[in-house]
């Protein structure tokens, strides 16, 4: 049985991550951290827990994650970079659900998120963990940055389409739409209810931190530069992304649906829906799937993709116990084959 950390565990990933554990067959939660909450049990705080879960949160200082076969940050940016270097000399495996580790070049890092990196020489060897694309490195790797929210389901959307080189890498766009839940567990006012609530807004248009990340992952897919505009928006709902794709075809005679039922014919997390379909964002929540429709409207070049996902699993913890898993030459879909929480 692996013993699992988890740093940061009081915010959303981080129950997320306690719920799946809680159901892995060869894994469970052996110490979870909270600088504010130490000492009290995680099920007082998380209440869904009770029954599944005996554990208490302890002062990070305090943490046995040495003990851990793997430890997963659920962390603030800029966190988990100065305890990594430390647990990886340990022997211990790292997952890191922040930014730390995200982007290659440190210097791009640094000018978006503000801060110089702490350890250069363990970010060179970080693997991003999109198993789609990076299944066998992930299997061999120490240290993965899992993949953020919006940047799994714009990647897993374009992937068919650039491998193939079948679009115009120039004018590629991605409208994608976040429930409430993506900006995390802390009070923040444009996430009060009556702030959300029947409400609809763009935000970071200007440029949003997942901008190079996204662009980083596309770049390596089409094997050259990419031109993207990418919006993010909030919706008033609690879970879910829905991002709607736009490429350019090459080749409008293209067989898109082919496409996207080839490229994906033996991925345990990604569905591809019948020709006609929209993907709903509720036949995702709580699972770690990601399901995908392609379209291509009439008199028009351009193809259409629709990819929804559940921010808080596909898009974040499931997606970091599914790159558990592959380390760990685990079965892939370990502790990740539940039903979608339906209505």
């Amino acid at each position: 049985m692996l013993k699992a950390g988890i740093v940061g565990g009081t915010g959303y990933t981080g129950v997320e991550l306690l719920r799946l554990l809680a159901g892995h067959p060869q894994a469970r939660a052996h110490v979870i951290t909270s600088r504010g909450e130490a000492g009290r049990p995680v099920a007082e705080l998380f209440p869904n827990l009770r029954g599944h879960l005996d554990l208490a949160f302890c002062h990070p200082e305090e943490a046995a994650l040495e003990e851990c076969d793997v430890v997963f940050f659920a962390t603030p940016n800029g966190t988990a970079m100065q305890a990594v270097p430390r647990l990886l000399e340990a022997g211990v495996r790292v997952i890191d659900l922040g930014a730390d580790f995200r982007i290659r070049d440190l210097a791009l890092w640094s000018r978006w998120y503000g801060m110089e990196h702490a350890c250069p020489e363990v970010a060179a060897e970080a693997v991003y963990g999109l198993p789609e694309c990076h299944r066998e490195e992930i299997r061999r790797a120490r240290l993965v940055a899992n993949p953020g929210c919006y940047p799994t389901a714009v990647q897993l959307g374009f992937l068919p389409l650039l491998e193939a080189g079948l679009v115009d890498t120039d004018t590629l766009v991605a409208d994608a739409k976040s429930g409430a839940s993506g900006a995390g567990r802390q009070p923040k006012q444009h996430t009060l209810l009556g702030e959300a609530s029947e409400n609809f807004r763009a935000y970071g248009a200007a440029g949003h931190r997942h901008l190079p990340e996204i662009r980083q992952g596309l770049m390596e897919m089409s094997g050259g530069a990419v031109g993207l505009m990418f919006t993010p928006h909030l919706i008033p709902m609690v879970r879910g992304i829905h991002a709607t794709l736009y490429a350019r075809l090459r080749d409008p005679d293209v067989d898109l649906q082919g496409v996207f039922e080839e490229r994906y014919a033996h991925e345990p997390f990604v569905d591809v829906l019948p020709p006609g379909s929209h993907p709903e964002t509720r036949t995702v929540r709580g699972v770690n799937t990601c399901r995908i429709a392609v379209h291509r409207q009439p008199y028009s070049d351009m193809a259409l993709v629709l990819a929804v996902e559940d921010n808080l699993v596909k898009g974040a913890a499931g997606q970091a116990i599914q790159n558990m898993n592959l380390m760990f030459g685990l079965p892939e879909t370990a502790g990740l084959d539940a039903v979608a929480l339906l209505p």
